[in-house]
Protein backbone atom coordinates (compact mmCIF):
# COMPACT_ATOMS: atom_id res chain seq x y z
CA UNK A 1 0.00 0.00 0.00
CA UNK A 2 1.45 3.26 -1.09
CA UNK A 3 2.47 5.70 1.96
CA UNK A 4 2.46 9.43 1.16
CA UNK A 5 5.08 11.01 3.43
CA UNK A 6 4.66 14.74 3.97
CA UNK A 7 8.57 16.42 4.21
CA UNK A 8 10.95 19.05 3.45
CA UNK A 9 11.87 18.78 -0.25
CA UNK A 10 15.62 17.21 -0.26
CA UNK A 11 16.70 20.57 -1.84
CA UNK A 12 16.50 22.23 1.44
CA UNK A 13 18.96 22.02 4.45
CA UNK A 14 17.52 19.62 7.36
CA UNK A 15 18.55 22.57 9.50
CA UNK A 16 19.31 25.67 8.69
CA UNK A 17 22.64 26.15 10.18
CA UNK A 18 23.82 29.15 8.25
CA UNK A 19 20.96 31.12 9.69
CA UNK A 20 21.50 33.66 12.58
CA UNK A 21 19.45 32.96 16.07
CA UNK A 22 18.74 29.99 17.99
CA UNK A 23 15.82 29.02 14.95
CA UNK A 24 17.15 26.93 12.90
CA UNK A 25 14.42 24.66 11.23
CA UNK A 26 11.74 27.38 10.32
CA UNK A 27 12.60 30.19 7.54
CA UNK A 28 12.47 33.91 8.75
CA UNK A 29 10.37 35.50 5.74
CA UNK A 30 7.23 37.33 7.28
CA UNK A 31 3.87 35.81 7.09
CA UNK A 32 2.25 36.07 3.92
CA UNK A 33 5.79 36.71 2.19
CA UNK A 34 5.64 34.81 -1.14
CA UNK A 35 9.28 33.83 -1.37
CA UNK A 36 8.66 31.08 0.88
CA UNK A 37 6.12 29.67 -1.66
CA UNK A 38 8.45 30.26 -4.49
CA UNK A 39 11.41 28.56 -2.27
CA UNK A 40 9.32 25.45 -1.46
CA UNK A 41 8.12 25.22 -5.76
CA UNK A 42 11.88 25.08 -6.83
CA UNK A 43 13.07 23.23 -4.22
CA UNK A 44 10.42 20.54 -4.76
CA UNK A 45 11.77 20.56 -8.87
CA UNK A 46 15.24 20.24 -8.71
CA UNK A 47 14.95 17.46 -5.89
CA UNK A 48 11.95 15.59 -8.47
CA UNK A 49 14.36 16.36 -11.38
CA UNK A 50 16.73 15.13 -9.80
CA UNK A 51 20.28 17.77 -10.40
CA UNK A 52 20.62 18.86 -6.38
CA UNK A 53 24.17 18.40 -7.14
CA UNK A 54 24.56 19.85 -10.30
CA UNK A 55 22.40 22.99 -9.39
CA UNK A 56 24.32 26.72 -8.59
CA UNK A 57 21.69 29.09 -6.69
CA UNK A 58 22.83 33.03 -7.34
CA UNK A 59 21.15 35.23 -5.22
CA UNK A 60 22.27 38.76 -5.02
CA UNK A 61 21.01 41.51 -2.82
CA UNK A 62 17.64 42.43 -1.09
CA UNK A 63 14.99 39.52 0.26
CA UNK A 64 16.46 37.09 -2.42
CA UNK A 65 19.96 36.74 -0.42
CA UNK A 66 18.09 34.62 2.02
CA UNK A 67 17.97 31.39 -0.20
CA UNK A 68 21.53 30.70 0.45
CA UNK A 69 20.33 29.98 4.28
CA UNK A 70 17.72 26.96 2.82
CA UNK A 71 18.75 25.96 -0.64
CA UNK A 72 21.13 22.82 -0.21
CA UNK A 73 22.80 23.24 -3.37
CA UNK A 74 26.04 25.58 -4.82
CA UNK A 75 25.27 28.85 -3.70
CA UNK A 76 27.35 31.85 -4.15
CA UNK A 77 25.69 35.64 -3.17
CA UNK A 78 26.49 38.61 -5.63
CA UNK A 79 26.57 42.31 -6.04
CA UNK A 80 23.45 43.95 -6.22
CA UNK A 81 21.96 43.18 -10.08
CA UNK A 82 24.99 40.98 -11.14
CA UNK A 83 23.39 37.96 -10.83
CA UNK A 84 22.99 37.56 -14.43
CA UNK A 85 26.69 38.25 -15.46
CA UNK A 86 27.89 35.60 -12.58
CA UNK A 87 25.63 33.20 -13.64
CA UNK A 88 27.03 33.44 -17.25
CA UNK A 89 30.53 33.12 -16.14
CA UNK A 90 29.56 29.92 -14.14
CA UNK A 91 27.61 28.40 -17.19
CA UNK A 92 30.13 28.97 -19.17
CA UNK A 93 32.85 27.33 -17.39
CA UNK A 94 30.67 25.08 -15.98
CA UNK A 95 28.68 23.74 -18.72
CA UNK A 96 26.95 20.61 -17.26
CA UNK A 97 25.73 23.12 -14.09
CA UNK A 98 21.64 23.87 -14.07
CA UNK A 99 22.72 27.65 -13.21
CA UNK A 100 19.50 29.81 -11.74
CA UNK A 101 19.21 33.26 -10.27
CA UNK A 102 16.65 34.27 -8.17
CA UNK A 103 16.15 38.14 -8.08
CA UNK A 104 13.72 41.08 -6.62
CA UNK A 105 12.30 43.51 -8.67
CA UNK A 106 14.24 46.25 -7.49
CA UNK A 107 17.43 44.00 -7.94
CA UNK A 108 17.06 42.76 -11.78
CA UNK A 109 14.67 45.79 -13.38
CA UNK A 110 16.68 48.16 -11.79
CA UNK A 111 20.29 48.54 -10.58
CA UNK A 112 20.77 45.32 -13.08
CA UNK A 113 18.56 45.58 -15.91
CA UNK A 114 21.76 46.04 -17.78
CA UNK A 115 22.85 42.80 -17.28
CA UNK A 116 19.74 41.15 -17.30
CA UNK A 117 18.71 42.71 -20.83
CA UNK A 118 21.86 41.19 -22.73
CA UNK A 119 21.96 37.96 -20.97
CA UNK A 120 18.62 37.43 -22.42
CA UNK A 121 20.02 39.16 -25.78
CA UNK A 122 22.74 36.63 -26.60
CA UNK A 123 20.14 33.76 -24.92
CA UNK A 124 22.58 32.94 -22.33
CA UNK A 125 21.84 29.15 -20.63
CA UNK A 126 20.35 30.21 -17.83
CA UNK A 127 17.23 29.86 -15.76
CA UNK A 128 16.44 33.28 -14.21
CA UNK A 129 13.30 33.88 -11.60
CA UNK A 130 12.08 36.99 -10.91
CA UNK A 131 10.07 38.13 -7.95
CA UNK A 132 7.82 41.02 -8.80
CA UNK A 133 6.23 42.54 -5.59
CA UNK A 134 6.53 46.38 -6.62
CA UNK A 135 8.41 47.59 -3.78
CA UNK A 136 11.96 47.35 -2.48
CA UNK A 137 11.01 44.63 0.34
CA UNK A 138 14.23 43.97 2.18
CA UNK A 139 15.41 48.21 2.77
CA UNK A 140 12.38 50.17 3.82
CA UNK A 141 9.59 49.76 1.29
CA UNK A 142 11.33 52.17 -1.15
CA UNK A 143 9.54 52.49 -4.69
CA UNK A 144 10.52 50.22 -7.67
CA UNK A 145 11.16 50.14 -10.90
CA UNK A 146 7.42 48.29 -11.17
CA UNK A 147 5.81 50.27 -8.41
CA UNK A 148 2.31 50.96 -9.82
CA UNK A 149 0.55 54.04 -10.86
CA UNK A 150 -0.65 55.58 -7.37
CA UNK A 151 0.83 53.19 -5.11
CA UNK A 152 2.49 55.11 -2.16
CA UNK A 153 5.61 53.48 -1.00
CA UNK A 154 8.69 55.19 1.50
CA UNK A 155 10.09 57.32 -1.74
CA UNK A 156 6.99 58.17 -3.24
CA UNK A 157 4.43 58.93 -0.65
CA UNK A 158 2.21 60.91 -2.83
CA UNK A 159 1.38 57.64 -4.93
CA UNK A 160 4.02 57.32 -8.09
CA UNK A 161 3.55 59.53 -10.47
CA UNK A 162 4.41 58.91 -14.61
CA UNK A 163 5.68 62.70 -14.95
CA UNK A 164 8.28 62.58 -12.28
CA UNK A 165 9.53 58.84 -12.34
CA UNK A 166 7.89 57.04 -15.28
CA UNK A 167 5.96 54.33 -16.22
CA UNK A 168 6.25 51.00 -14.41
CA UNK A 169 8.50 48.51 -15.90
CA UNK A 170 6.91 45.19 -17.54
CA UNK A 171 9.94 43.13 -17.75
CA UNK A 172 8.46 39.90 -19.70
CA UNK A 173 7.02 42.68 -22.17
CA UNK A 174 10.72 43.98 -22.77
CA UNK A 175 12.11 40.67 -23.16
CA UNK A 176 9.99 39.02 -24.74
CA UNK A 177 10.92 40.94 -27.92
CA UNK A 178 14.26 39.87 -28.37
CA UNK A 179 15.03 37.19 -29.95
CA UNK A 180 17.16 34.76 -28.40
CA UNK A 181 15.27 33.78 -25.21
CA UNK A 182 13.25 30.61 -25.44
CA UNK A 183 10.83 30.60 -22.88
CA UNK A 184 9.71 33.63 -21.18
CA UNK A 185 6.61 33.80 -18.44
CA UNK A 186 4.65 35.70 -15.92
CA UNK A 187 2.65 33.79 -13.28
CA UNK A 188 1.75 34.87 -9.40
CA UNK A 189 0.91 33.67 -6.06
CA UNK A 190 -2.79 34.70 -5.91
CA UNK A 191 -4.31 31.39 -5.47
CA UNK A 192 -3.86 27.47 -5.37
CA UNK A 193 -4.93 27.79 -9.22
CA UNK A 194 -2.18 30.30 -10.32
CA UNK A 195 0.61 28.64 -7.16
CA UNK A 196 -0.11 25.68 -9.52
CA UNK A 197 1.13 27.19 -12.45
CA UNK A 198 3.78 28.84 -11.08
CA UNK A 199 4.65 25.15 -10.44
CA UNK A 200 4.40 23.71 -14.03
CA UNK A 201 6.41 27.15 -15.35
CA UNK A 202 9.60 26.33 -12.79
CA UNK A 203 9.65 23.47 -14.04
CA UNK A 204 9.56 23.94 -17.75
CA UNK A 205 12.01 26.75 -17.30
CA UNK A 206 14.31 24.28 -15.99
CA UNK A 207 14.04 21.90 -18.21
CA UNK A 208 14.55 24.45 -21.17
CA UNK A 209 18.04 25.40 -19.79
CA UNK A 210 18.90 20.86 -19.09
CA UNK A 211 17.97 20.65 -22.86
CA UNK A 212 20.34 23.12 -24.22
CA UNK A 213 16.89 25.04 -25.67
CA UNK A 214 18.75 28.87 -24.47
CA UNK A 215 17.51 31.40 -22.08
CA UNK A 216 14.59 31.32 -19.78
CA UNK A 217 12.61 33.79 -17.08
CA UNK A 218 9.68 33.11 -14.86
CA UNK A 219 8.36 36.60 -13.33
CA UNK A 220 6.21 35.70 -10.28
CA UNK A 221 4.22 38.18 -9.11
CA UNK A 222 3.74 37.73 -5.44
CA UNK A 223 2.34 39.38 -1.98
CA UNK A 224 5.18 41.41 0.42
CA UNK A 225 2.59 42.40 3.33
CA UNK A 226 5.30 43.57 5.42
CA UNK A 227 6.22 46.36 2.69
CA UNK A 228 2.54 47.24 1.41
CA UNK A 229 1.58 47.24 5.37
CA UNK A 230 -1.37 44.63 5.02
CA UNK A 231 -2.47 41.88 6.56
CA UNK A 232 -1.25 38.53 4.73
CA UNK A 233 -4.74 37.71 3.47
CA UNK A 234 -5.23 41.27 2.44
CA UNK A 235 -2.25 41.68 0.39
CA UNK A 236 -2.69 37.93 -1.63
CA UNK A 237 -6.32 39.55 -2.51
CA UNK A 238 -4.61 42.56 -3.92
CA UNK A 239 -1.87 40.60 -5.84
CA UNK A 240 -5.18 39.03 -7.58
CA UNK A 241 -7.27 42.19 -7.85
CA UNK A 242 -4.60 44.82 -8.54
CA UNK A 243 -0.99 43.83 -9.43
CA UNK A 244 -2.28 41.22 -11.68
CA UNK A 245 -4.13 43.71 -13.66
CA UNK A 246 -1.04 45.40 -14.39
CA UNK A 247 0.94 42.77 -14.75
CA UNK A 248 -1.19 40.07 -16.73
CA UNK A 249 -0.03 36.72 -16.70
CA UNK A 250 0.76 34.38 -19.51
CA UNK A 251 3.68 32.81 -21.78
CA UNK A 252 4.94 36.09 -23.33
CA UNK A 253 7.93 33.83 -25.50
CA UNK A 254 8.19 29.89 -25.47
CA UNK A 255 10.07 28.53 -28.75
CA UNK A 256 11.26 25.90 -26.77
CA UNK A 257 9.94 23.22 -29.13
CA UNK A 258 11.46 25.23 -32.41
CA UNK A 259 15.26 25.42 -31.35
CA UNK A 260 17.85 23.31 -31.86
CA UNK A 261 19.82 21.71 -28.53
CA UNK A 262 23.46 23.49 -27.79
CA UNK A 263 25.19 22.81 -24.99
CA UNK A 264 28.19 24.77 -24.26
CA UNK A 265 32.01 23.02 -24.38
CA UNK A 266 32.73 21.48 -20.92
CA UNK A 267 35.93 23.39 -19.82
CA UNK A 268 35.29 22.08 -16.31
CA UNK A 269 38.30 19.80 -15.84
CA UNK A 270 41.50 19.56 -13.85
CA UNK A 271 44.55 21.71 -15.05
CA UNK A 272 47.86 19.68 -14.81
CA UNK A 273 50.87 20.40 -12.95
CA UNK A 274 52.88 21.77 -15.32
CA UNK A 275 50.10 24.11 -16.42
CA UNK A 276 49.67 25.61 -12.60
CA UNK A 277 53.75 25.66 -12.48
CA UNK A 278 53.61 27.48 -15.73
CA UNK A 279 50.28 29.87 -14.37
CA UNK A 280 52.24 31.01 -11.42
CA UNK A 281 55.33 31.28 -12.65
CA UNK A 282 56.97 27.95 -11.14
CA UNK A 283 58.99 27.27 -14.26
CA UNK A 284 62.38 27.42 -13.64
CA UNK A 285 62.03 27.19 -10.20
CA UNK A 286 64.20 24.78 -7.64
CA UNK A 287 62.41 23.04 -5.74
CA UNK A 288 62.93 20.96 -3.12
CA UNK A 289 61.08 17.26 -1.79
CA UNK A 290 58.07 18.12 0.44
CA UNK A 291 57.69 15.62 2.88
CA UNK A 292 54.32 14.32 3.74
CA UNK A 293 52.39 15.54 6.68
CA UNK A 294 50.73 13.19 8.98
CA UNK A 295 48.10 15.35 11.13
CA UNK A 296 45.97 14.43 13.99
CA UNK A 297 42.46 13.26 12.51
CA UNK A 298 41.31 16.70 14.95
CA UNK A 299 43.54 19.06 13.12
CA UNK A 300 42.78 17.78 9.17
CA UNK A 301 41.62 19.93 6.54
CA UNK A 302 41.65 23.07 8.59
CA UNK A 303 39.54 25.94 7.71
CA UNK A 304 40.81 28.88 8.94
CA UNK A 305 39.92 32.43 10.18
CA UNK A 306 42.87 34.82 10.65
CA UNK A 307 42.24 38.61 12.23
CA UNK A 308 43.26 41.59 13.26
CA UNK A 309 44.40 44.77 12.33
CA UNK A 310 45.80 46.40 8.91
CA UNK A 311 49.04 45.85 9.31
CA UNK A 312 49.86 43.06 10.85
CA UNK A 313 50.51 41.01 8.35
CA UNK A 314 47.31 39.33 8.74
CA UNK A 315 46.29 38.72 4.74
CA UNK A 316 50.53 37.75 4.26
CA UNK A 317 50.02 35.05 6.85
CA UNK A 318 47.11 33.84 4.81
CA UNK A 319 48.70 34.03 1.57
CA UNK A 320 51.75 32.26 2.47
CA UNK A 321 49.73 29.41 4.36
CA UNK A 322 48.17 28.71 1.17
CA UNK A 323 50.55 28.19 -0.74
CA UNK A 324 52.45 25.97 1.60
CA UNK A 325 49.00 23.87 1.48
CA UNK A 326 48.90 23.74 -2.27
CA UNK A 327 52.78 22.83 -2.29
CA UNK A 328 52.28 19.88 0.38
CA UNK A 329 49.00 18.93 -2.06
CA UNK A 330 45.66 20.11 -0.38
CA UNK A 331 43.04 21.81 -2.64
CA UNK A 332 43.04 25.33 -1.21
CA UNK A 333 41.32 29.05 -1.00
CA UNK A 334 42.94 32.18 0.36
CA UNK A 335 39.58 34.97 0.61
CA UNK A 336 40.82 38.11 2.10
CA UNK A 337 38.54 41.05 3.48
CA UNK A 338 39.82 44.19 4.56
CA UNK A 339 38.13 47.37 5.44
CA UNK A 340 38.91 50.95 3.49
CA UNK A 341 41.13 51.99 5.88
CA UNK A 342 43.63 49.23 5.65
CA UNK A 343 46.60 50.12 7.91
CA UNK A 344 45.50 50.56 11.44
CA UNK A 345 41.74 49.02 10.15
CA UNK A 346 40.39 45.48 10.63
CA UNK A 347 41.72 42.76 8.24
CA UNK A 348 41.15 39.14 8.20
CA UNK A 349 41.38 35.91 5.92
CA UNK A 350 39.80 32.93 5.45
CA UNK A 351 42.35 29.95 4.49
CA UNK A 352 41.09 26.26 3.87
CA UNK A 353 43.23 23.43 3.10
CA UNK A 354 41.89 20.53 2.25
CA UNK A 355 42.20 16.51 0.78
CA UNK A 356 38.72 17.57 -1.47
CA UNK A 357 37.71 19.96 -3.97
CA UNK A 358 36.89 23.21 -1.87
CA UNK A 359 33.33 23.73 -2.80
CA UNK A 360 33.38 27.70 -1.10
CA UNK A 361 36.20 29.82 -0.09
CA UNK A 362 34.05 31.42 2.69
CA UNK A 363 34.73 29.60 5.73
CA UNK A 364 31.44 30.16 8.23
CA UNK A 365 32.35 26.88 10.75
CA UNK A 366 35.64 27.89 11.68
CA UNK A 367 38.08 25.20 12.61
CA UNK A 368 41.13 27.18 13.36
CA UNK A 369 40.91 31.00 14.46
CA UNK A 370 44.10 32.87 14.45
CA UNK A 371 43.48 36.45 16.66
CA UNK A 372 46.05 38.60 16.40
CA UNK A 373 44.12 41.34 18.33
CA UNK A 374 41.67 41.92 20.70
CA UNK A 375 38.30 43.05 18.55
CA UNK A 376 38.85 40.05 16.48
CA UNK A 377 39.09 37.31 19.30
CA UNK A 378 35.56 38.62 21.06
CA UNK A 379 34.23 39.03 17.37
CA UNK A 380 35.04 35.53 15.95
CA UNK A 381 35.55 33.71 19.07
CA UNK A 382 31.99 32.28 18.93
CA UNK A 383 32.08 30.94 15.25
CA UNK A 384 34.69 28.45 16.25
CA UNK A 385 33.53 24.76 16.29
CA UNK A 386 33.66 22.24 19.31
CA UNK A 387 37.26 21.42 20.04
CA UNK A 388 38.24 23.66 17.53
CA UNK A 389 41.54 25.96 17.87
CA UNK A 390 42.04 29.45 19.13
CA UNK A 391 45.35 31.15 18.93
CA UNK A 392 45.98 34.37 20.10
CA UNK A 393 48.80 36.85 20.68
CA UNK A 394 48.85 37.09 24.13
CA UNK A 395 50.88 39.41 24.00
CA UNK A 396 48.60 42.08 22.74
CA UNK A 397 45.43 40.26 23.90
CA UNK A 398 44.73 40.63 27.89
CA UNK A 399 41.62 38.63 27.83
CA UNK A 400 41.34 34.63 27.92
CA UNK A 401 38.86 33.10 25.52
CA UNK A 402 35.63 32.14 27.44
CA UNK A 403 34.57 29.23 26.28
CA UNK A 404 35.91 26.31 27.24
CA UNK A 405 34.64 23.47 24.59
CA UNK A 406 37.84 24.68 22.38
CA UNK A 407 41.92 24.35 22.25
CA UNK A 408 43.64 27.34 23.86
CA UNK A 409 46.73 28.33 22.32
CA UNK A 410 48.56 31.83 23.52
CA UNK A 411 51.39 32.52 21.39
CA UNK A 412 53.52 35.78 22.50
CA UNK A 413 53.91 36.25 18.61
CA UNK A 414 54.55 40.42 19.17
CA UNK A 415 57.25 39.79 21.76
CA UNK A 416 59.06 37.31 20.05
CA UNK A 417 59.08 38.99 17.38
CA UNK A 418 60.31 41.84 18.49
CA UNK A 419 63.17 39.54 20.31
CA UNK A 420 64.01 39.29 16.48
CA UNK A 421 64.34 43.35 15.99
CA UNK A 422 60.81 43.79 14.09
CA UNK A 423 57.55 43.50 15.42
CA UNK A 424 56.64 43.02 11.77
CA UNK A 425 57.21 39.33 12.13
CA UNK A 426 55.08 38.35 14.29
CA UNK A 427 52.92 37.00 11.97
CA UNK A 428 55.72 34.39 10.67
CA UNK A 429 55.86 33.53 14.03
CA UNK A 430 52.32 32.69 14.53
CA UNK A 431 52.57 30.69 11.48
CA UNK A 432 55.03 28.85 12.84
CA UNK A 433 53.51 28.33 15.87
CA UNK A 434 50.72 27.04 14.21
CA UNK A 435 52.87 24.52 11.40
CA UNK A 436 54.14 22.88 14.34
CA UNK A 437 51.07 22.88 17.26
CA UNK A 438 48.88 21.26 14.17
CA UNK A 439 51.49 19.84 11.59
CA UNK A 440 49.44 20.47 8.61
CA UNK A 441 51.81 21.53 6.83
CA UNK A 442 55.31 21.05 6.56
CA UNK A 443 58.56 23.74 7.37
CA UNK A 444 59.59 22.70 3.76
CA UNK A 445 56.58 23.59 2.32
CA UNK A 446 56.28 26.89 4.52
CA UNK A 447 60.06 27.57 3.40
CA UNK A 448 59.05 27.56 -0.53
CA UNK A 449 55.91 29.52 -0.23
CA UNK A 450 57.82 32.53 1.96
CA UNK A 451 59.98 33.76 -1.34
CA UNK A 452 56.67 33.42 -3.68
CA UNK A 453 54.57 35.33 -1.24
CA UNK A 454 56.34 38.07 -0.20
CA UNK A 455 56.79 41.37 -2.21
CA UNK A 456 60.65 42.35 -0.29
CA UNK A 457 63.22 39.26 -0.56
CA UNK A 458 65.38 41.25 1.85
CA UNK A 459 62.91 40.47 4.69
CA UNK A 460 62.69 36.53 3.59
CA UNK A 461 65.67 36.00 6.36
CA UNK A 462 63.72 37.77 8.64
CA UNK A 463 60.79 36.11 7.97
CA UNK A 464 62.21 32.30 8.49
CA UNK A 465 63.82 33.10 11.51
CA UNK A 466 60.06 34.19 12.94
CA UNK A 467 58.79 30.62 11.92
CA UNK A 468 61.38 28.86 13.68
CA UNK A 469 60.74 31.14 16.38
CA UNK A 470 56.93 30.14 16.53
CA UNK A 471 58.02 26.82 15.86
CA UNK A 472 60.53 26.68 19.18
CA UNK A 473 57.94 28.10 21.20
CA UNK A 474 55.52 25.39 20.51
CA UNK A 475 58.20 22.86 21.71
CA UNK A 476 58.81 24.42 24.07
CA UNK A 477 55.51 24.13 25.99
CA UNK A 478 55.47 20.34 24.92
CA UNK A 479 58.30 19.51 26.95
Amino acid sequence: MAVEILQKPGAFYGEYLRKPGADKVTTHYCPGCGHGNLHKIIAEAIQEMGIKDETVFISPVGCSVFAYYYFDVGNVQVAHGRAPAVATGIKRARARSVVMTYQGDGDLAAIGWNNIFHAANRGEHITVFFVNNAIYGMTGSQMAPTTLIGQKTMTSPRGRDPRNEGYPIKVCEILSILEAPAYIERTSLADTKSIYQTRKAVRKAIKCQMEGKGFSLVEVVAPCPTGWRMEPIEAKKWVAEVLTQHFKPGVYKDVISEREPYFYPDTNRQPSLEEVKKALAWEGQEETHIPGVSPREENKNPRVKIAGFGGQGILVLGLVLADAGMRQGYQVSWLPSYGPEMRGGTANCHVILSDLKVGSPLVSRTTVLIAQNRPSLERFEAEVVPNGIVMYDSSLIDVEPRRKDIRVVPVPAAKLADALGDTRVSNMVTLGALMEYTGVVSKEAVLQAIPASLPRKEFIELNVKAVDEGINYIRSLKK
